[in-house]
């Protein structure tokens, strides 16, 4: 049973008319359900401010998006930053902002998770994602595993829980040992500091096939860039990651027809067009 689920980083773009919607289209979400099984939802990520003010979801959000799509659909969610960011926001780029008193805060995700309780049924992975951790902010990977572990414990039972950094050192072989005895769901990023999805495959492959769900995520090099040449006009291919697209493609039709569960989230950074860039992964997939 083919169990790849493949769609894009949010739905909220006008310009993906005539991609996914259709003309005057008002419920982006309800079509976009019809032709994908899944969505990520990264508004959630943005919570933490410089104010120091913490944004939850919105009730209403959360229960427009719950009726706007069947039973079958499945949500990623990006777990709020104001979580996962060990430092708040700092006065000068160059300096590093005071601590964040709720870095891994049970009390904050219990919230949060209750804020969902809408979507219970179609909820997927809870992806929770580190910045790129230096010295001044984490000490080691020892450390950072540590403090996941004592993190992990008090988290409830029966959700996905999918984890992202953004160290490339710390993708490693003891890396992935951890994530499966702690049993987090393996987030891999094609994109920013991470090295290529191929190479960790070619280093880890026998781990990466021993978690029963893994999460792709395709972002690019950056935002600033593309954004500048598209105008955030998101329907067209400006850079061409062909060979990227072939490699993993290659990889998830592994997994696939070893029974894995997978997630594959893509975004407009990565091409120009996730819809445009799922079609053409989708013609190098082989179920």
């Amino acid at each position: 049973m083919n169990k790849l689920r493949i769609g894009t980083c949010s739905w909220k773009y006008p310009s993906w008319e005539g991609l996914v919607y259709s003309p005057g289209v008002e419920n982006y979400l309800q079509e976009y359900s019809r032709k994908y099984l899944t969505v990520e939802i990264d508004q959630w990520f943005w919570s933490l401010f410089p104010s120091n003010k913490i944004r939850l979801p919105d009730p209403g959000d959360v229960r427009k998006y719950r009726d706007s799509v069947p039973e079958t659909f499945r949500f990623s969610v990006n777990i709020p930053n104001s979580i996962t960011l060990t430092n708040g926001h700092a006065k000068e780029k160059s300096s590093l902002g005071p601590k964040n008193r709720l870095f891994l805060s049970r009390e904050l995700f219990s919230e949060f998770l209750t804020t969902l309780e809408p979507l219970e049924r179609t909820l997927g992975p809870l992806i929770f994602q580190f910045e790129y951790l230096n010295r001044q902010k984490m000490e080691s990977q020892e450390t950072f595993e540590r403090t996941l572990t004592e993190f992990r414990k008090g988290l409830p039972f029966g959700r996905q829980y999918a984890l992202e950094i953004r160290n490339g050192n710390y993708m490693n072989e003891r890396f992935l040992d951890y994530l499966l005895d702690q049993e987090w769901d393996p987030v891999f990023l094609q994109g920013y500091w991470m090295p290529p999805v191929i190479n960790l495959w070619r280093k880890m492959e026998r781990r990466i096939r021993a978690f029963s769900t893994i999460i792709f995520r395709l972002h690019g090099t950056g935002r600033e860039a593309i954004e500048e040449e598209t105008g955030k006009v998101w329907n067209q291919i400006v850079i061409s990651r062909e060979k990227e697209l072939a490699d993993i493609a290659g990889i998830v039709s592994h997994l696939a027809a070893d029974g894995k569960e997978i997630y594959i989230n893509v975004n407009n950074h990565f091409e120009g067009s996730a819809p445009l860039t799922i079609d053409r992964f989708m013609k190098f997939f082989q179920p």
